[in-house]
């Protein structure tokens, strides 16, 4: 069993790192206190995995700007339809980091049946908030109600797409390991093939469904000014179709979700059919398609299948730390497959076969989840093996308080909390009185 290497403190002389041992040696030429007496190396013990909690820190605060920046800067904003920008990393790093996280926890599973039953037990608890706080119960900053009508909570979303790629990944592991001993990458392959046989029937199963479903005519109505409702057509008739309007993902998440329950502002409203001032929100083009106005969940049922196999890679990388010690091994077994997946996905790509994320296709998935191996490696050597700690201290606390960070800010839970405090008119908040507010 591998385990984690000890991580330099503040206040712990520097170390040399021995990349074969994988083991962090007390430097020789560190200068000694005057009149001290040479102490110890002190024995290894383990440690928390330190870059775990920073990449994961880097993501929520990646996660953050996005939010905040997103709306003026494009390359901020998520990609209107084909093509990657900075913010469609965000949901595969935190799936690629569920799934390292995983296979930590999971090195020894004495009952199967109790770590099953915590399992689903997590799952369902991570899936009700995400039902609250992405459902619709919390209309808005400035807004002073809430509330959702059940007929129309939105029913799928981040921490939903979390819970279940959560539980496959965890039944994975809990269940499918071999016990072939681990001598070298190959032997990973060996020991877990089951585990990477479920992927493969996870990505086969959305390609099939993706490019081989015929995605009928459709329509829909929305309320226009004065609560006038309108409706569309979308003519389709097409198999294998990837466009916003026609696509297999959309016309599934209609008939199992029921339109009412999407996501009522889709990403492809940015675009430039369906936006003058694209890639930002703006009016319609006077031949703006129909379907410009359609929901559109971007956290649908079959895109999180996909989902499900960005978690199985992050579990595959957390194996490595399980099963090697030294930190050369770890990091070539990481940096392999990385390069592979990034060269694949571009391949994939460069042949018509888009990255995209409200699809989540397999290109997409291949890209950023090789990106986050790519990520995670750089961050093990600098925090782990090299111990620079005191540049990460931040996104280390916030990486250990992910969730609580996500409900109070990035669900707008503490914005909504300070302007629902008032005197007389609701433009006059806390946030008026100590300068922020307008």
């Amino acid at each position: 069993m591998g385990r984690y290497e000890l991580v330099r403190s503040d206040d712990t002389p520097a170390i040399a790192v021995d990349l074969e041992a994988g083991t962090a040696a007390p430097r020789d030429d560190y200068p000694k206190r005057r009149g001290s007496a040479p102490s110890p190396a002190p024995a290894p013990t383990r440690q928390r995995l330190v870059s775990l909690d920073v990449f994961r820190g880097i993501t929520v605060l990646l996660m953050i700007i996005v939010d905040d920046a997103g709306s003026f800067i494009p390359a901020m904003n998520h990609s209107p339809w084909d093509g990657v920008t900075v913010a469609d990393f965000v949901m595969p790093f935190f799936l690629f980091i569920v799934g390292v996280a995983l296979a930590l926890a999971y090195k020894r599973v004495p009952d199967k049946l109790d770590a099953t039953k915590k399992a689903v037990l997590r799952a369902l608890k991570l899936f009700c908030l995400g039902l609250v706080l992405q459902g619709g119960f919390f209309h808005g900053v400035r807004s002073l109600t809430f509330g959702v009508d059940l007929q129309e909570i939105r029913l799928m979303g981040i921490l939903q797409r979390i819970a279940i790629a959560y539980l496959l990944t965890a039944l994975c592991e809990i269940w499918l390991k071999g016990d072939e001993d681990v001598d070298y990458g190959y032997d990973l392959l060996k020991r877990y093939r089951y585990q990477l046989f479920v992927g493969a029937i996870v990505g086969i199963t959305y390609m099939s469904l993706l490019y081989g479903t015929y995605v009928r005519d459709w329509e829909y109505q929305t309320s226009g000014p004065g609560s006038i409702e309108k409706s569309f057509f979308v003519k389709c008739g097409v198999r294998g179709d990837t466009s916003p309007g026609c696509n297999a993902v959309g016309m599934i998440d209609r008939r199992i979700l029921g339109i009412q329950h999407l996501y009522g502002r889709p990403v492809y409203a940015r675009s430039k059919q369906c936006s003058i001032d694209s890639p930002q929100n703006g009016p319609l083009p006077p031949d703006a398609p129909s379907w410009c106005q359609a929901p559109f969940d971007p956290e649908g049922l079959l895109s999180s299948v996909m989902a499900i196999v960005t978690c199985l890679i992050g579990l595959q990388y957390g194996h490595v730390i399980v099963h090697f010690q030294k930190h050369r091994e770890r990091i070539m077994n990481w940096l392999i497959p990385s390069f592979s997946m990034l060269v694949l996905a571009f391949a994939m790509d460069f042949l018509g076969l888009r990255m995209n994320k409200p699809l989540y296709t397999l290109s997409y998935t291949l890209a950023t989840a090789g990106a986050a191996g790519l990520l995670f490696c750089g961050i093990y050597t600098l925090v782990d093996i090299y111990g620079y700690r005191r540049p990460t201290v931040a996104m280390e606390w916030m990486g250990m308080h992910a969730l609580m960070i996500y409900v109070l800010i990035a669900c707008n839970i503490l914005p909504i909390f300070i302007h629902g405090f008032y005197w007389k008119e609701p433009q006059n908040n806390l946030l008026k009185f100590i300068g922020i507010g307008p």
